[in-house]
């Protein structure tokens, strides 16, 4: 059991949390990425499998009363996200330490699920209008999916310390290298 890892990495939408994730995966072989499942719609150059597994509203029911998730959650009105527990099963078995880029419950889910098998980072905004700014600035966003996002925002924020770390993006080249070091440590634990 000690070789199954799973690193956690959570934030409001708009941290930078993607970002450093996949800094994180090309510095550390040993880490591949859990790819999620959801019921919303595919953004330009999303694909299918490698972004997200796109699932109907009603396929991703059907998964969850067949109990298919490690984790899942309606996290906006009829916008289901999930991990399927395959998804971990394949990487541990091919050795690797299973990355999470994750909302804050399916996080806190993941915790309770393997206790002594994670680190977590919770990636914080330098302030909430920062946060703002970078949604704004994505050009993929609406006036309500916005405001919607940044009032979620608080109650993510308000859990920052339910996390093993805290890292605050304000400057990401600094952000990706405190996160590089904690996930070199727990890699070699």
């Amino acid at each position: 059991m000690s070789g199954e890892k799973l690193l956690i990495v959570t934030a409001p939408s708009g941290a930078g949390k993607t970002t450093i994730v996949r800094y994180l995966l090309s510095k550390f072989a040993q880490l591949e990425f859990s790819v999620s499942a959801t019921t919303r719609p595919k953004r330009d150059g999303e694909i299918d499998g490698k972004d997200y597994y796109f699932l109907s509203e009603k396929e991703f029911k059907r998964r969850i009363e067949a109990k298919e998730f490690a984790e899942w959650e309606e996290v906006y009105k009829g916008r289901y996200y999930g991990t399927l527990n395959t998804e971990i099963e394949r990487k541990w078995a091919a050795g690797k330490c299973v990355v999470f880029d994750i909302d804050v419950v399916g996080a806190m889910t993941l915790q309770k699920r393997f206790p002594n098998q994670y680190i977590s980072l919770f990636i914080a905004p330098p302030s909430p209008e920062t946060l703002k700014e970078r949604l704004e600035a994505r050009g993929s966003e609406t006036e309500e999916t916005i405001k919607m996002r940044l009032e979620r925002a608080n109650m993510e924020l308000s859990n920052q310390n339910s996390f093993s770390h805290v890292i605050v993006n304000e400057n990401l080249d600094i952000a990706c290298q405190e996160a590089a070091y904690v996930v070199a440590e727990f890699l070699s634990s």
